[in-house]
């Protein structure tokens, strides 16, 4: 866990938004490099680490895919000194009035959201009503002819307020989605030096998930793996939240089935959690999982695929709120189930399990 925090919050204080992911890849790259026998990146900037196993050759390989990239905001027009922006990813104008923002232009500039008052507003928005994206505003402070200078169309704008270390080994920030997926693979990638490893383990940060799950897509064609866990955060439980849609926080991962789930994969990894008494939690959902599992199960002719989720509160707000031991515990059961691989596990899988 002390080890755990530091990286955690250095990594979810880095922009990297969706498309544009390499403050974030290079941190997780130095983190990862003496973890992995093979650091690379794809053409599109997804980041692999490869941690070869110790079975007969050729060995099967498994990929363990959680996105890096986060949402944020671009610049789309200037007028008299206040920025203009747009979303990029799955943005609620509702949450960002008042947010601490850094505007990426010539030079980072520090910058806040700001929420026009009623009376400025257009008719069609109500005095009570939220207030459209399309009419907030990024004021840096600057006057206008300097911001021009500084500032141009298609910059970024990233969340800026500082990760809080809250009650309870929580831990508070922006761009927990999902960097505390990202850190759950590095706890895996530290157990694993100490452990057997029969299989091949591809650990990737993908690009692009909250823009259409493109990483996912390019990496695993690539790297062609015959079984892949795909890591990210899921819904849990917060105020006026109804427990049949949410999960408990810190009370571990979620194992999720569903279509978009192999069932073999989720009883065999549900045994290893029973095993070492880890506590999880269960997922289901009647269609695809909204994450880069999506794109990877159904990668050149299917690659069967489990999803493991992180309870996460707020999410996509700049005040995400993760447990740690929740990171921790999903760590432990990846290297658990990795280690445990039997050569011949795929022999012993079957759709109907």
């Amino acid at each position: 866990m002390p080890e755990l925090l530091p990286f955690l919050k250095e990594l979810s204080s880095a922009s990297g938004l969706s498309g544009y992911e390499t403050p974030a890849a290079n941190i997780i790259a130095e983190r990862w490099r003496p973890l992995v026998d093979q650091l690379g990146t794809s053409r599109l900037g997804s980041l692999h680490g490869l941690k070869r196993g110790h079975g007969p050759a050729p060995r099967p390989s498994l990929l363990v895919a959680t996105h890096m990239d986060a949402i944020g905001l671009m610049v789309t027009s200037q007028v008299d000194g206040f920025l203009h922006i747009t979303g990029i990813g799955g943005v609620d104008g509702r949450v960002l009035p008042g947010a601490r923002v850094t505007v990426h232009g010539r030079r980072d500039l520090p910058g806040v959201v700001a929420q026009p008052s009623a009376r400025l507003l257009p008719p069609e928005v109500g005095a009570n009503d939220a207030v459209p994206l399309e009419h907030l505003l990024v004021d840096t402070g600057l006057p206008a002819r300097t911001l021009a200078g500084l500032v141009r169309v298609g910059d970024l704008v990233s969340f800026a307020n500082p990760p809080a270390e809250l009650s309870g080994g929580t831990l508070a920030g922006h761009s927990l989605d999902n960097r505390a997926s990202v850190a759950a693979l590095t706890v895996c990638l530290e157990e694993l030096q100490t452990r057997p490893l029969q299989w091949d383990v591809a650990a990737v940060a993908t690009v692009q998930e909250e823009t259409g799950l493109i990483g996912a897509a390019t990496s695993a064609f690539q790297l062609q793996p015959a079984l892949a866990l795909v890591v990210d955060v899921t819904w849990a439980k917060g105020p006026g939240a109804s427990d049949w849609n949410t999960l408990p926080l810190d009370k571990g991962p979620s194992l999720l089935m569903g279509p978009n789930i192999h069932p073999a994969l989720y009883q065999a990894v549900r045994a290893v959690a029973d095993r070492l008494e880890l506590p999880y939690s269960l997922e289901y959902t009647s269609g695809n999982s909204g994450t880069d599992a999506v794109a990877v199960q159904a990668t050149a002719e299917g690659i069967p695929t489990l999803v493991l989720g992180i309870p996460l509160r707020y999410m996509h707000t700049p005040v995400e709120l993760v447990s740690l031991r929740d990171i921790q515990r999903a760590g432990r059961l990846m290297a658990e189930f990795l280690s445990g691989l039997a050569p011949d596990f795929l022999d012993q899988i079957t759709w109907d399990d």
